[in-house]
């Protein structure tokens, strides 16, 4: 792994820079969901994953409750990992379908997995200070990984937190805003991609399926 990526990740494990979130993950930790009884939590902050060199960026908005925070791998052990990774590896970007702990012999090829805000947040809704912080993390991120040249959001709350991020830094267009297939050339020559997010909810409503995520999937491998 890459030696900077390395060592902000433990930094990012270390972390106890938002009380509110804290307190969450150790009430998560404690009330378990009973199939997860016998299971220790991880129970802290969530570090990306995936290929340090990689071009493409998948960021979704936070760990799961009983996924990422139980696990410790983004986007690991939970229904929208499971419809993820299915699509993943049917657009040749993991090397298997399924992600279900940390152990499992995962690996992603050219992409990168991470998420705007390192903790889960009390329903889904981070405070402005919480992303701030967890800002300068990502802020880290982009810059060791420094070969991304698109960055997919899963959700409208990661684009927006996208947009939060950047606009810090560069101007935006108004016209860049959150659609499933909307994609964005930033000024400093990323590609920002709007994405449905892998959720059980827009899977079983329809609104996502594979075939619409696998298509996207293909076309964003062609940005880079």
């Amino acid at each position: 792994m890459n030696n900077n990526i390395s060592k902000l990740n433990n930094e990012i494990i270390k972390c106890k820079l938002c009380p509110r979130l804290k307190k969450f993950r150790d009430k998560i930790v404690k009330n378990k969901r009973k199939q997860f009884k016998n299971e220790k939590y991880w129970g802290k902050p969530i570090t990306g994953f995936g290929d340090t060199n990689a071009q493409i960026l998948f960021i979704g908005l936070a760990p799961a409750a009983h996924g990422g925070t139980r696990t410790g791998r983004v986007f690991t052990g939970d229904k929208s990992s499971e419809f993820l990774y299915k699509c993943l590896h049917k657009a040749k970007i993991s090397n298997q379908s399924k992600s279900d702990h940390i152990n499992d012999g995962l690996k992603l090829k050219n992409a990168y997995i991470t998420t705007a805000l390192k903790c889960v947040p009390p329903e889904d809704k981070p405070l402005r200070i919480e992303l701030d912080n967890c800002s300068n993390f990502f802020d880290k991120e982009l810059e060791y990984l420094n070969n991304v040249k698109v960055i997919v959001a899963l959700g409208k709350i990661a684009f927006d937190a996208c947009k939060y991020f950047y606009q810090k830094k560069i101007i935006l267009d108004k016209k860049v805003k959150f659609g499933h297939g909307n994609i964005f050339k930033l000024e400093n020559g990323i590609s920002l991609v709007g994405c449905y997010h892998p959720s059980p909810r827009n899977v079983n409503t329809g609104r996502i399926n594979d075939k619409k995520m696998v298509s996207l999937f293909n076309r964003i491998k062609k940005l880079n």
